[in-house]
């Protein structure tokens, strides 16, 4: 398995871009055909988002979506490969000054993000403009496919760290020194993820962005990464205002709300982009 996502990867890394990017549209088209678990889920929450579409648009709109997807992942096999000019010319930011002005004050800055874009290539925009980050990272199998991601983050400027170690203290550290901590945030992958309320339904969400705000008094902003024609819009957002009163779960429960409805916004707006294969709401029905 593995030397078959090495061949793939050194593949589109290789080839032209325009065979490149037919390939990949080509490859979703065929993936969407086939209709497996991710693909129904993708429809699936889709749906749940946006109700009053017929069939028919619903099937449309999920086909661009698993284009949008494959985009990405093409997107990551040939990044390695842009210069930092291209990395800066094609990322345009909507209230960068969230991010930049508590980086400049030395005050730490938390960024939540949903499973949108191509985070990839937006942190490879801050790396290529002078902010490194550190960004929890999902382990996957087998182990070499992992390490390899893991080497591939770190040449981008990102410090990679597992979600299965004892990431608080870690991030906790970072944010002391003044740097940038970049959590992907739309789906809770522990059991003790905050249940609320989500585009019509329950859903439950990590406590790690509130947890790391509250302990830290590092800013925590949202971001939503959207694909252009030729690149990437990355839109930065505020969450409600610290300190929140109540007990600190209570405090918890109202930030996560608040990172919650900041997605929610988004991704009503930019459907197609958001890359969501799992399911997502607790009450949804099997």
């Amino acid at each position: 398995m593995y030397l078959l996502y090495l061949f793939g990867w050194k593949l589109v890394a290789a080839l032209p871009e325009v065979v490149a990017y037919r390939l990949a549209n080509k490859v979703s088209d065929l993936i969407y055909a086939r209709d497996g678990k991710g693909v129904s889920q993708l429809r699936s929450n889709y749906r749940r988002v946006k109700p009053e579409l017929s069939d028919t648009e619903l099937a449309k709109l999920s086909k661009e979506g698993m284009r949008s997807y494959l985009r990405y992942w093409f997107d990551t096999f040939r990044l390695s490969k842009w210069s930092k000019t291209r990395v800066i010319e094609t990322t345009f930011v909507i209230n960068e000054n969230l991010l930049r002005d508590p980086i400049a004050a030395k005050q730490g800055c938390i960024i939540a993000l949903p499973h949108a874009g191509n985070w990839d290539h937006a942190a490879a925009y801050f790396c290529s403009t002078g902010i490194n980050l550190t960004a929890v990272v999902e382990k996957l199998k087998p182990e070499a496919i992992f390490n390899k991601f893991l080497d591939y983050r770190r040449s981008i400027g990102i410090e990679p760290i597992s979600h299965k170690e004892k990431t608080i203290p870690i991030l906790l550290e970072r944010l002391s020194q003044g740097k940038l901590v970049a959590l992907v945030a739309d789906r809770d992958m522990s059991r003790n993820g905050i249940e609320i309320n989500f585009l019509g339904g329950i859903a439950k969400m990590p406590a790690g962005p509130a947890i790391l705000a509250i302990e830290s008094g590092s800013p925590l902003i949202t971001a939503y990464i959207r694909y252009l024609k030729s690149g990437i819009e990355i839109r930065f957002e505020e969450t409600i205002k610290l300190p929140v009163s109540g007990s600190k779960e209570e405090q918890i429960r109202i930030i996560t709300q608040s990172m919650a409805d900041n997605f929610a916004k988004r991704i009503k707006e930019s459907l197609v982009d958001w890359h969501m294969l799992q399911r997502v709401w607790v009450d949804e029905k099997n």
